[in-house]
């Protein structure tokens, strides 16, 4: 793991319906992410946050695409900081805001990175294009955007598409699917351990293979880690809670072995909403588990 962290707010609530998101990243800085990451022995550089306007500022145009003009700005503003900074030999850490900071965040890890795989830790697949998605929220799209499916003005945030090939992508803890989503899912070929999987398999089962999908040919492993992808009883603070989720100890778990395998460019870290929090305990468990990508263990 590289030594010098560099942490990069994205303030973004335009790609989903329940505002507070755009608080995640003062909520994750507040618990104490900085003093931990330092303690582990890491230089850490804070960038600050991204511009991000306001959805009272705009108006929606399109209800299948909300704000997405607003979005696509921001998103090719932090794919070129997260650029930057894999280019100046740092581990970027991008702390949302909705999903939908992931279009950007995976754009600039795969503008540095020849050949990148994802893991997608999340209770959603976010594979919803503009003609399968109920709600016309693009948090729910980013994957499907990365996998160049969907808008071209999505799919071609930092100049280029796809970022991403199907066979180096896992989603890992789905339990809640659109029905067009999932068949998307299956013609795209994204590999997908539901809950189902965790449940019967183990979580060390499971993240040994994720582990090996998305780090087969590759150069390296990006991991966009969705708050809810926790059971709510232990994640309460996201927009889209949704239960039977990953327990505290699961994720803790999946978060030592990525570290321990050492394949780690970068990370987002999504949809902790501190309005729909109990005391910041979901940002408390982001921290957590950042630090365990980090290398944080017991002894």
């Amino acid at each position: 793991m590289k030594k010098t962290v560099s942490i990069i707010g994205v303030p973004l609530d335009l790609g989903q319906g329940r505002r507070g998101v755009d608080m995640g990243a003062s909520a994750i800085r507040y618990a104490n992410l900085h003093q931990r990451m330092a303690r582990l022995g890491y230089e850490v550089v804070d960038l600050g946050n991204v511009n991000v306007p306001t959805p009272e500022s705009h108006r929606v145009t399109n209800t299948k695409l909300k704000y997405m003009p607003e979005i696509v700005t921001v998103s090719n503003e932090l794919a070129r900081w997260v650029e930057s900074e894999m280019q100046a030999d740092r581990f970027p850490i991008i702390l949302g805001g909705d999903h939908s900071i992931a279009i950007g965040s995976v754009a600039g890890v795969a503008k540095a990175v020849e050949k990148l795989g994802v893991i997608w830790f999340d209770a959603h697949g976010d594979m919803n294009t503009e003609e399968t998605t109920p709600s016309g929220n693009i948090h729910g799209m980013p994957l499907a955007v990365a996998l160049g499916l969907g808008h071209p003005e999505l799919t071609g945030v930092a100049g280029f598409s796809p970022k991403l090939e199907a066979k180096n992508v896992v989603i890992v803890g789905a339990r809640s699917l659109d029905p067009e989503e999932r068949l998307l899912i299956k013609q795209t070929g994204v590999s997908v351990f539901t809950m189902h999987e965790i449940d019967k398999m183990g979580m060390s089962a499971v993240m040994e293979q994720a582990i090996r999908i998305a780090s087969e040919g590759t150069d390296g492993v990006h991991l966009s880690l969705d708050l809810d992808a926790f059971d709510p009883r232990e994640a309460p603070g996201v927009g889209t809670p949704v239960l039977g989720g990953v327990t505290y100890r699961e994720g803790h778990l999946a978060m030592e072995m990525l570290a321990a395998a050492g394949v780690l460019t970068s990370v987002d870290v999504v949809e902790v909403n501190p309005i729909l929090d109990v005391e910041n305990r979901t940002a408390r468990v982001a921290v957590d588990m950042i630090c365990s990508l980090l290398g944080e263990t017991v002894l």
